[in-house]
């Protein structure tokens, strides 16, 4: 019977060398209110009044100062420029791809504007080169298969939000919603108004409301107890909303100013190590996704990807 060759040790496959800015250790730290912001959501039907209040909620938040408006409603929140006590600039949009709105918020970020409001977000889920356009698209490279499609629009949508959620400053959006039937024992059953958005996508802010058609509020969830199981009749945004979710906000917590932190990144003076510390105070506060704009390209980037990108390059350059 012909003898077997004695066996061989190998090693165990050498895994690539972790990237120092992924490898920090985990830390635990106090917890503490610094440098969150207001996020809302407002939902609902044509004519319940979404803009209006949206509009009235972030000029609350603005306190007095210009705040921003991404227009996807053919200029419609233009129409209450005198109606609110904070004026506001626009920009329009025609095309809705989520990437478009990454820059968009950018912009506004590096312009230094304290409230940023989305009028509305639904275009960039199903509008023309939104996010179901964007899965669309995609399945050609799938063989038609469109379920495969969302391998490509998954992360355009994800990083859209990510983006919206770390803006450095107070989120306002309005989405469009409908009336949401399902069959029950063969008869329909009205579940609710649900957002023209990817499902689920209300939850992701801080306050999230739904308007009806007679102009009421019925907050939906709230991270403020100040809302919880709170109905509001044709409801003053600034006095109602914005000033509570402000209050509340501010009881223990202090603001943080995140232009500082890209102002660091984008110093000369920065070199790998401060750039890596840098990035780990970033992280701290969970701000490594701050949409701004890389200073080279004029695309968007995030803030920990703006940091890791430089700190990376000087220290190759210095090796």
């Amino acid at each position: 019977m012909p003898q077997l060759p004695p066996p061989t040790r190998t090693g165990r496959p050498q895994t690539p060398q972790a990237d120092e800015y992924d490898d920090a250790p985990f830390t635990f730290r106090p917890a503490t209110k610094d440098g969150f912001t207001a996020t809302v959501s407002i939902q609902g039907p044509s004519g319940s009044g979404k803009t209006w209040t949206g509009l009235s909620i972030a000029s609350g938040l603005a306190e007095g100062q210009r705040f921003a408006v991404i227009d996807t409603e053919r200029r419609a929140a233009s129409q209450y420029m005198n109606d609110v006590a904070a004026s506001f600039d626009t920009l329009p949009m025609h095309r809705y791809d989520p990437r478009d709105l990454q820059k968009a918020l950018a912009s506004a970020a590096q312009a230094g504007y304290p409230v940023v409001m989305v009028d509305s977000l639904s275009h960039f889920w199903k509008g023309t080169d939104g996010t179901l356009d964007q899965v669309e698209k995609a399945k050609s490279k799938y063989g038609g298969n469109k379920f495969a499609g969302w391998k490509d629009g998954t992360p355009i949508q994800n990083e859209m939000i990510e983006a919206l959620m770390s803006y450095p400053g107070h989120v306002v959006v309005t989405m469009r919603s409908y009336i949401h039937w399902v069959l029950e024992n063969g008869s329909p059953v009205n579940k609710g108004m649900r957002a023209e958005q990817r499902k689920g996508i209300e939850f992701e802010f801080g306050v999230a409301a739904e308007m009806d058609e007679g102009n009421r509020l019925r907050f939906i969830k709230s991270r403020c107890p100040a809302f919880n199981g709170l109905l509001l009749n044709r409801p003053d945004g600034a006095r109602d909303i914005a000033k509570p979710y402000l209050d509340w906000l501010r009881d223990g917590g202090k603001e943080v100013d995140p232009s500082l932190w890209v102002d660091s990144a984008n110093s000369p003076e920065a070199t790998p190590d401060s750039l890596l510390a840098l990035y780990r105070e970033v992280e701290a506060a969970g701000a490594l996704a701050t949409p701004t704009l890389h200073p080279e390209t004029d695309k968007p980037i995030s803030l920990g990807d703006l940091i890791k990108e430089r700190g990376t390059a000087l220290k190759a350059a210095t090796s």
